[in-house]
């Protein structure tokens, strides 16, 4: 379950060896230290607790540059409603003394910052599309060296990893240290068969053509997966790249190996942590079992914004000889818009239909609608600011592409579940209903659930989460 600044939190390993999500602790404020510092390595080392945040042995660096092409703001987006990079820190501070995010990107270094890590600026000469994650590294290194940090491991974590094993990472930072390996990386077992072309001819890479063996008779090959990289600290300067010395192989589950490149792997990562279906179809080890897999967390906002087509609606439409529309709504979604009525929360359905039972089912839930619009961003922003409303502290819930502009306006992006791709892809929730089947009654519980418990804290005597 993702802490209140988006930030996850695990404690314990499942059977796995994954660490798992703490699903039973209450919900808090998680003051964490600019530096995050993990358990000591071995117990061996008498001074390394007390060292460890100045003199740190192992430490973790996440290039998390803002430029993507292939997925806007990659480094942001949530798996599991916990950005990329924020999943990063977490599974990096389970394994190294320190971890630091370089970044060029002021939205990342404020999100890398709430969830306890240091951040470096990352210069405009090495955060373009052409800049190795080497360039990143060896720049927060000078950073750190200059203020007489010196590590022995340096850690190279990709945040586009969203499953990334914190004991995987551990044993390789120890590798290194016990002096066993001077670099390591993370790879899969694959039995694959894999071909080159070569003028024009397939070309067998790894295997014997002439010979078929059945899996479980072939050793496998190891397919770098990009999670990370540890490395001796004085090699990787000496060599200016994550290979040298004597590389070893850091073995992970092959469920862990995804890597986000493209929308579509952004959204199959979602639809495996919050996909029960596709938990089942795949079994316990898969990243559905990971960190936030299956967690409704609640939706922490003071107004909610609603689409009607595809929201309400299950985006289809009956037309009648007279060319008069029905739709099909459910009675469930009335009562969560109710509900959320009696809290106090402000509602509003925002629609391009010019048809009459978009304002007809607006006036039966008693909420405001805003119809036949063509510019919803606009129309959202004007109706925010006549209220006073913060964007950052509102819901807007779309399902197609003409809501983009109006979810990039808004702090809680929500698709539902049958969103298009490029709607799920920018989505900081996406909900396990679909358009027409809960997602309204969804929305409203958790936006409820979060309400709920702002009011239980205030009447505690306890301050209120921070906002």
């Amino acid at each position: 379950m993702a802490g209140p600044t988006g930030c996850p939190r695990t404690s314990g390993r499942d059977r796995t060896g994954l660490a798992r999500t703490q699903e039973d602790a209450p919900r808090e404020t998680v003051a964490r230290p600019a530096q995050v510092r993990a358990r000591p390595l071995t117990s061996s080392e008498d001074d390394l607790d007390r060292t460890a945040a100045t003199r740190p042995r192992a430490v973790a660096v996440i290039p998390a540059r803002g430029g993507s092409k292939g997925v806007p703001l990659k480094n942001l987006q949530r798996v599991g409603d916990e950005s990329l990079v924020a999943r990063a820190v977490a599974a990096s501070a389970a394994a190294v003394d320190l971890v630091v995010v370089s970044t060029d990107h002021p939205g990342i270094a404020d999100e890398a910052r709430r969830c306890g890590a240091r951040v470096v600026d990352r210069p405009a000469a090495i955060s373009g599309d052409t800049a190795s994650s080497e360039s990143a590294v060896l720049h927060a290194l000078d950073v750190l060296a200059a203020e007489g940090v010196e590590p022995e491991v340096t850690v190279l974590v990709q945040a586009t990893s969203p499953f990334i094993d914190p004991a995987a990472l551990a044993r390789a930072v120890r590798r290194v240290l016990d002096g066993h390996d001077d670099s390591v990386l993370a790879a899969a077992p694959t039995h694959v068969f894999t071909w080159r072309e070569v003028d024009g001819r397939a070309v067998a890479v790894g295997h014997d053509a002439a010979t078929r063996p059945r899996r479980q008779d072939r050793e496998p090959l190891y397919a770098e997966t990009g999670a990370f990289y540890a490395m001796r600290t004085s090699g990787l300067r000496a060599a200016g790249h994550r290979f040298f010395g004597r590389t070893g192989l850091e073995r992970v589950d092959e469920a862990t190996a995804m890597e986000i490149d493209t929308p579509d792997d952004l959204v199959l990562a979602r639809s495996l942590v919050a996909g029960s279906a596709a938990r089942d179809a795949i079994g316990p080890t898969s990243p559905a079992a990971l960190p936030g897999a299956g967690v409704l967390d609640p939706i922490d906002v003071d107004a909610l914004v609603t689409d009607f087509d595809g929201v309400h609606t299950d985006d289809s439409a009956q037309v009648d000889a007279a060319g008069h529309e029905s739709v099909r709504v459910l009675r469930g979604d009335g009562l969560g818009i109710a509900r959320l009525r009696r809290a106090g929360v402000p509602v509003l359905v925002l629609s391009t239909e010019t048809d009459g039972v978009v304002g007809a089912r607006a006036r039966k839930l008693r909420v405001e609608c805003l119809q036949a619009v063509e510019d919803k961003a606009a129309a959202l922003r004007a109706w925010l600011d006549e209220r006073g409303l913060d964007p950052a502290r509102v819901a807007y819930v779309g399902n197609d592409v003409n809501d983009l502009p109006a979810l990039a306006l808004v702090g809680w992006p929500v698709a539902v579940a049958d969103a298009r791709p490029e709607v799920l892809a920018v989505a900081r929730v996406v909900l396990r209903a679909r358009g027409g089947h809960g997602a309204v009654r969804e929305v409203a519980d958790r936006v409820l659930a979060a309400h709920d418990e702002r009011e239980s804290t205030d009447q505690g005597g306890h301050p209120a989460v921070a906002r």
